[in-house]
């Protein structure tokens, strides 16, 4: 998914062409093209569709040892890039700037906390071996919308929570992230990594400050 706008310097970016573009979810997208550098899981690039229009920023959604670079979005039907990215083929060409970024996981115990596409960092790091000692609640409105959920499943177990707002199914918390974090009575000293609408992470460090967990052990990624 996209984080934010950013201006664009165009020696920063490398033209890469499309090996594939999935929907994976109506109106969303996992498209795919061939890696040529290294970066540490939860990094972003900048992607642009040409040099005429801004760049977007996005979270890696792929393996760090996997030969493929995947970027997870959802399209917004205002928007420029998004529209144009869900309609391109295998062969197509993007502009993508080097990775970077803080917001990268660790072997460390720590809670993944997500809603809709803000699973494309974490998933990153999951699959590129930091599985061990997390938990992953992720949070969104409609079933169809956990995507992963099968590796996910595989790799944590009992530690997946899965949480939607608007529909219902066995195994499945009926409600929001928000919702399931204010039910745990006794939350562990980790580090709490959140990602998904400004509005949920605020939310969501809010919440956990006044269930005791402290301020420093909050990192956080918003998109727009």
């Amino acid at each position: 998914m996209v984080l934010r706008k950013t201006q664009k310097n165009t020696a920063e970016f490398a033209e890469y062409s499309l090996t594939n573009n999935l929907e994976i979810s109506p109106g969303v997208h996992l498209i795919s093209f061939q890696r040529d550098f290294d970066f540490v899981p939860g990094q972003v690039v900048k992607i642009a569709a040409d040099n005429t229009h801004p760049p977007r920023i996005y979270s890696i959604c792929s393996g760090n040892s996997e030969d493929e670079v995947s970027i997870l979005f959802n399209i917004k039907e205002d928007g420029f890039l998004t529209p144009k990215m869900a309609g391109m083929i295998p062969g197509d060409k993007i502009l993508v700037s080097k990775p970077y970024g803080s917001f990268t996981g660790s072997k460390e115990k720590a809670w993944l906390i997500a809603t809709g596409t803000g699973i494309a960092p974490f998933y990153s790091m999951l699959k590129s071996g930091l599985a061990k000692d997390k938990t992953l609640v992720h949070g969104v409105k409609f079933l169809n919308q956990f995507y992963f959920e099968d590796e996910l499943d595989e790799w944590l177990g009992e530690n997946y929570i899965r949480c939607c707002s608007r529909e219902k199914s066995c195994n499945i918390f009926p409600g929001r992230v928000t919702d399931y974090i204010v039910q745990q009575e006794n939350l562990p000293d980790v580090k709490y990594y959140l990602c998904g609408q400004a509005h949920m992470v605020v939310d969501m460090r809010d919440l956990l400050i006044s269930k005791g967990v402290k301020f420093e052990n909050i990192l956080s990624e918003i998109y727009f």
